[in-house]
């Protein structure tokens, strides 16, 4: 045999070891342990993609809601933006429903970051209705009573030939603590250009209310100081400034409120406005 032959089969030998080797770990048991962590980070993966998705199209359906609402101080019949504003949010809630189905069996907060953006913009638009309809700040639970959802579903039968009748699987969603103190902080912005409204529009009574309301949140969100969410120390600063806003503006109708002509009240604080932060607009 020639070295040439020698060569060849050698090469032979070492192709079919390889060929074992690569059969043998197909059966492999650490193979198929981590072929299976693959497929549950995929699954969560995707699942977290649609949660995302999902909160996306919250927040632009808030944010629509709350603009709606900062138009009830300008219309003649406020009826029908508030009636708008309930069918916006009961689509809003729709929404969280299919978050509900998403996290059925799974741990929320796992795919909390996912989803937390568009709760605290729902919390943000429910409670800016509420105060609107009620003059007061919605609880945690008044918002988590509303966001039960009934789902159809089929029931596996024994037996093939039988009728799959459907069942009803009662759903809910459970607004976090937190989201609801990050809505609640976001609110105070909405109410801070509210106030501002009202008084361009000649209503000087509604920025007094705004700023007693106003100041009972921030002494609430004084009380919790550093033992709540780190987000939540950081909207504090918002928080203040806005309350600062309105209790300018107050102060200034009660001073000079008797000296400027009401038509001529939007002008004065929107410019007081801009001077106090010029960076951030008024609606």
């Amino acid at each position: 045999m020639n070295r040439r032959d020698v060569e060849g089969s050698s090469r032979k030998n070492a192709d079919s070891a390889q060929d074992r080797d690569a059969s043998a770990n197909l059966y492999s048991p650490v193979i198929a342990a981590f072929k299976v962590f693959q497929q549950e980070l995929d699954t969560k993966h995707d699942k977290y993609e649609r949660l995302v998705k999902i909160s996306r199209d919250i927040t632009i359906e808030s944010k629509r809601t709350i603009f709606l609402l900062h138009r009830v101080t300008s219309v003649p019949d406020a009826e029908d933006v508030l009636n708008e504003a309930h069918i916006k949010l009961d689509g809003v809630r729709q929404k969280i429903g299919q978050i509900a189905e998403e996290l059925r069996g799974e741990d929320i907060y796992q795919f909390h970051r996912a989803f937390t953006p568009g709760i605290q913009e729902y919390v943000e638009a429910v409670s800016f209705l509420h105060y609107i309809c009620h003059r007061s700040l919605i609880s945690l639970e008044e918002i988590n009573a509303n966001l039960v959802f009934m789902r159809a579903e089929k029931v596996v039968a024994k037996d093939a030939a039988e009728a799959l009748p459907l069942g009803t699987q009662v759903l809910t969603f459970q607004v976090t603590p937190s989201d609801y103190l990050l809505g609640v902080a976001d609110l105070t912005g909405e109410l801070m250009r509210m106030c501002i409204s009202s008084v361009g529009n000649g209503d000087i009574d509604t920025p007094f209310q705004l700023s007693q309301f106003l100041r009972q949140i921030h002494d609430g969100f004084s009380y919790i100081g550093n033992t709540g969410p780190y987000e939540v120390s950081k909207k504090l600063h918002t928080l203040r400034q806005s309350l600062g806003k309105v209790e300018d503006a107050c102060y200034t109708l009660r001073v000079r409120g008797s000296e400027i002509p009401k038509h001529m009240l939007a002008d004065v604080f929107s410019s007081r406005t801009t001077l106090i932060d010029p960076e951030e607009g008024v609606v």
